[in-house]
């Protein structure tokens, strides 16, 4: 029996993918916006070419029939951004583009609008056992945390001038089959026994698995309880990046070359070759508290980091 009829934006991404794939295993009657005609997505999907996100103006057939919008596409944190002003790239794609998709959608009708933000919108970095939480008072520190706090700060506006229930999702870092930059790189250096210097960092991060992600999505496409709310979404299993590495290397079936170089001499020489947000990143502390997901909504993490990283292994 066919349940809701969805509209994902995304769908060829790393997040988009998985999800068009378990929204058919789910039986919902799924629809996915696309850039072009030669995009490839799961059987079962009807494609709704829309060509550049930012020079759609008109985005209402789309959006015929639809009861909930989960909407993925975005323009990604981008590591050395050379444009000239990333604050607005990453607002046309980031704010505008979804607060238009958004307000057509309550036009429309649409009952629930799913917005997959990010953690960055609360931060970069957190102080011991004071993990984020969504209702902190937000400083985004970077164009692309700024970008995703603004479209969110719109939605709930628009929640309630024209009553469509918005639900914003702000994952940590998202790792799975597929996981490109930093985390990709990670498993090459480790799958190719690689020495690293990073035996002995004690920082604490949360990540959110790529099917747990999936799973707390499509758990608020209908949960009542869910409309109107913020969440912060991660594994629960928080970890230093040296014990990261390990569970990569054990994933991975290598042996582990961590040495113990302390953090003050890395983190030096990153500021020296000026890659302090690099270091940041391996060394500082981001964790969140997913509580709210927990208790709100009697959700549970469907899969365990081990269980993940192995997956991944797998399907190299």
């Amino acid at each position: 029996m066919i349940r809701l009829k969805v509209l994902t934006t995304g769908a060829t991404g790393f997040v988009g993918k998985a999800l068009l794939s378990e929204l058919i295993a789910q039986n919902f009657s799924v629809s996915a916006a696309v850039r072009d005609d030669a995009a490839i997505i799961s059987n079962g999907v009807r494609k709704i070419t829309v060509g550049d996100l930012t020079k759609v103006s008109d985005w209402r057939p789309a959006l015929q029939s639809i009861d909930v919008v989960i909407h993925v596409a975005g323009r990604a944190h981008v590591m050395n951004d050379n444009i000239a002003d990333p604050l607005a790239a990453f607002r046309e794609v980031n704010t505008e583009v979804t607060l238009l998709l958004a307000k057509q959608a309550a036009e429309m009708g649409v009952k629930r609008f799913v917005f997959v933000s990010s953690v960055k919108v609360n931060g970069e970095m957190t102080k011991p056992n004071r993990p984020f939480k969504p209702d902190d008072g937000l400083i985004p520190n970077d164009p692309y945390g700024l970008s995703k706090y603004e479209a969110e700060r719109g939605l709930l506006a628009l929640a309630k001038e024209m009553g469509m229930e918005i639900v914003i999702i702000r994952p940590p870092l998202v790792y799975g089959p597929g996981v490109r930059a930093n985390f990709a790189s990670m498993m090459t250096w480790v799958n190719k026994n690689i020495p690293l210097p990073f035996g002995a960092i004690y920082n604490q991060r949360s990540l959110v698995a790529l099917d747990n992600l999936v799973s707390f999505i499509i758990h608020c496409i209908d949960h009542p309880k869910a409309a109107n709310e913020v969440f912060l979404i991660s594994d629960g299993e928080d970890v230093s990046t040296t014990q990261l590495l390990k569970k990569v290397a054990k994933a991975f079936d290598k042996k582990s070359l961590l040495i113990p170089v302390p953090v003050s001499v890395m983190t030096l020489a990153a500021k020296l070759v000026g890659k302090a947000d690099v270091a940041n990143r391996l060394f500082g502390s981001l964790q969140i508290d997913s509580s709210k997901a927990y208790d709100l909504l009697g959700w549970k993490p469907v899969i365990t980091m081990d269980e993940q990283l192995k997956k991944i292994a797998e399907a190299e």
